[in-house]
């Protein structure tokens, strides 16, 4: 596996600066993009959301410009145009330290999706934040029981987020996102405002596990893209070829941004 490239606040990390994520002990946030031809789809949301959680998790701001210009730095040192992309905000509280990572460009596997449903909602859900061991945790689990990921449920088996993923319903007339707490991922936001263009309304509300025959397609959505979901525990989900044609063609004609 290829080493990624990393920076921390504009410097390549060495034993010096690396003490600064090291000692924080798991306090901070990220984003995760993914680049290609040094453009990203919906780069104002990316900027936005560290500049949000920075001012929660720390005071101070992040301007979006500095960000810009340490990841286009970044990928210009590694010599990288395509690229997977995370910016990593740590401590100390008076000056946030902004890391940024370069891998290998990924894509989300065309396949459909199984999710096992676990108990488990992520605290402060609204900050992709660090310090997911039970996302981690759970993931791992539903891999070794034959699942691709896991899927987070409240009491009462109410439907969250995927553990990486945001996740979507279709009830023949309406994409249903689950209202309870969770991310908005990049791309639910890039994807969610288009869908009436293409002619498919979007609604919020809430999605239990013991309802799920209300529904008969799904999909989940993150920073590698999107994927329909074949299977949620034991309940079968036919891939809506039709359905996928639509939000695929949504998401895929969003503009790219230049870093």
């Amino acid at each position: 596996m290829t080493l990624p490239y990393v920076e921390i606040d504009g410097r390549p990390a060495d034993a010096e600066n690396l003490l600064v994520p090291a000692l924080t002990g798991g306090y901070g946030h990220f984003t995760a993009m993914q680049v290609r031809g040094g453009r990203v789809r919906g780069l104002a949301h990316h900027l936005t959301r560290l500049d949000r959680a920075t001012r929660e998790l720390f005071g101070p701001g992040l301007d979006g410009e500095r960000v810009r210009s340490l990841v286009r730095q970044a990928l210009t040192a590694c010599g990288r145009s395509d690229a997977a992309v995370r910016v990593y905000v740590y401590g100390p509280a008076e000056a946030p330290t902004p890391m940024v990572v370069v891998r290998e460009p990924v894509d989300m596997p065309p396949t459909a999706q199984s999710l096992l449903s676990v108990p488990y909602e992520r605290p402060v859900a609204h900050i992709k934040h660090l310090g997911g061991f039970a996302q981690a945790y759970y993931g791992r689990l539903a891999e070794r029981r034959g699942f691709t990921d896991a899927l987070l449920t409240g009491p009462g088996g109410v439907i969250a987020e995927g553990s990486i993923t945001n996740i979507a319903f279709w009830d023949g007339s309406s994409v249903v996102w689950p209202n309870r707490p969770a991310l908005l991922g990049i791309t639910m936001a890039v994807l969610e405002p288009r869908l009436t263009e293409y002619g498919l309304k979007s609604a919020h509300r809430e999605v239990t596990l013991s309802a799920l025959d209300t529904y008969s397609a799904a999909f989940v959505t993150n920073s590698r893209g999107i994927a329909p979901v074949g299977r949620i525990d034991e309940r079968g989900f036919a891939v809506d070829a039709e359905l996928m044609k639509v939000v695929w063609r949504a998401y895929e004609q969003a503009p790219w941004d230049v870093v």
